[in-house]
C-alpha cells in the first residue's frame, strides 16, 4: 500500500466515524431538541411562597433560571397585578423571568 493510499484511507475512515455525530447534532437543531434551541428550557419551575399584591411582589422557591444564569433559590420577583391575582401560596408553577428596568420580573406564567 502506498503512502498516499494509506493517508486517503485514514482520512475516509475518520470522516465516516464523525458522520453519525454530525447527523445527530443537525437533527437536534432541526427538531428543536437541542438545549439552547428548546423553548421549554426557558421556563423555570417554582413554588409560590408569598404574595404581596400591594407591593407587586412574589416570593418563589425556584429551580435554575437559565436565561439569567441563576441557580435554584428562594427569592422575590416583581409581577403585574394580573399575574398575582391568579396565584395562591403553595401553587406549583412554570415561569419565565427577565430583567426589566433593573429588576427581575415575571414575564410569563403557567400553572
Amino acid at each position: 500500500m502506498s503512502l498516499r493510499t494509506l493517508v486517503v484511507s485514514i482520512a475516509l475512515a475518520g470522516a465516516a466515524s464523525v458522520a453519525p455525530w454530525v447527523a445527530v447534532a443537525a437533527n437536534e437543531v432541526v427538531s428543536g431538541t437541542a438545549t439552547k434551541a428548546s423553548s421549554s428550557s426557558s421556563f423555570a419551575q417554582g413554588e409560590v411562597k408569598r404574595i404581596d399584591a400591594g407591593q407587586g411582589k412574589l416570593t418563589l422557591k425556584h429551580g435554575p433560571i437559565e436565561n439569567l444564569g441563576m441557580p435554584g433559590m428562594t427569592m422575590v420577583f416583581r409581577a403585574d397585578a394580573s399575574v398575582l391575582a391568579q396565584l395562591q401560596v403553595g401553587d406549583q408553577i412554570r415561569f419565565k423571568a427577565d430583567k426589566v428596568d433593573g429588576t427581575i420580573q415575571i414575564t410569563e406564567l403557567q400553572k
